[in-house]
């Protein structure tokens, strides 16, 4: 176990230190190791910090836990990646609040020159279906990798689509990896550990609650260079998803449907406030992304 990857699972861990934070430190001290190594005048005096943060790091002593934590992720095979890794997603460094650390199961490509997220309601229409398998369908010959929620509706069958196309697929998890949720996609989770990958930020034992799941939602955003929401209503998760692509200046599209339907509500929303561009077919997101 060595001893700097100890010190950042252990970065994660201060009380109210946060993940804008936690990178100033990074930026200023150069490492989790330093931080911690660090008096506590020199952390107060970092930027944005201040005494109130400097006493939380100085006083927390749990490195117990940090060391369970490890243990875990070494016995089932999960990558542990801090924000100055190589291996770290590095679209999500272009995000101003990025994890501080992320915990990485499977064999996908997390900086692959192409990813895409694929979002939308769990109440899904026939016509939703429809449009992400084509859509998934057609992005095939260029090897993209595809990014969702594995949430239900239009999240499971985007990493569905994917798995049938042979393309590596992402979920992105609201809890820690020793648990699946929802539960009934336990088996599509395996088949995604061979051509793709599970990830989050959070620990063993962090339940799926609901104030996860914004969280999630931002490094599904930030992982990509382009979301494209298939159906959704006004409000929820996918209009978060949507916000905070918006937000990191990443491109992103809106499957338009009916007039008056309120599962694509939201996307018509979404093009009338010209956030969003009108997703027509595959060929334009191809385009988009170069």
């Amino acid at each position: 176990m060595q001893e700097e990857t100890l010190y950042q699972v252990a970065l994660t861990l201060v009380p109210d230190l946060g993940v804008v934070r936690a990178r100033q430190l990074v930026a200023h001290l150069g490492s989790a190791s330093a931080i911690f190594k660090a008096k506590k005048k020199e952390i107060a005096a970092v930027d944005g910090i201040g005494e109130t943060c400097a006493h939380s790091v100085k006083g927390w002593k749990a490195f117990a836990e940090a060391e369970r934590e490890l243990v875990f992720a070494e016995k089932n095979g999960i990558q542990v990646l801090f924000l100055t890794d190589p291996a770290y997603p590095q679209r999500l460094l272009h995000c101003y609040d990025p994890p501080t650390l992320l915990y990485h199961k499977g064999n996908a490509d997390l900086n692959r020159s192409r990813i895409i997220s694929i979002i939308g309601t769990r109440n899904h229409t026939e016509y939703g279906r429809q449009v992400t398998e084509q859509l998934v369908k057609g992005l095939q010959t260029q090897q993209v990798t595809v990014v969702s929620g594995l949430a239900f509706g239009i999240d499971a069958i985007a990493h569905r689509a994917a798995l049938q196309n042979q393309l590596p697929t992402i979920g992105v998890l609201a809890h820690g990896l020793d648990t699946l949720y929802p539960t009934q996609h336990r088996t599509l989770a395996k088949e995604m550990l061979v051509n793709g990958a599970l990830l989050t930020e959070f620990r063993s034992g962090t339940e799926p609650d609901k104030h996860n799941f914004p969280k999630r939602n931002r490094i599904a955003a930030g992982l990509a260079d382009v979301t494209v929401v298939v159906e959704t209503p006004v409000k929820g998760g996918s209009m978060i998803t949507a916000e905070l692509a918006c937000n990191y200046h990443r491109d992103l599209f809106a499957v338009p449907g009916r007039i008056g339907d309120q599962k694509s509500s939201g996307c018509l929303q979404l093009i009338r406030q010209n956030k969003a561009m009108i997703y027509t077919g595959p060929e334009e997101l191809l385009d988009t992304m170069g």
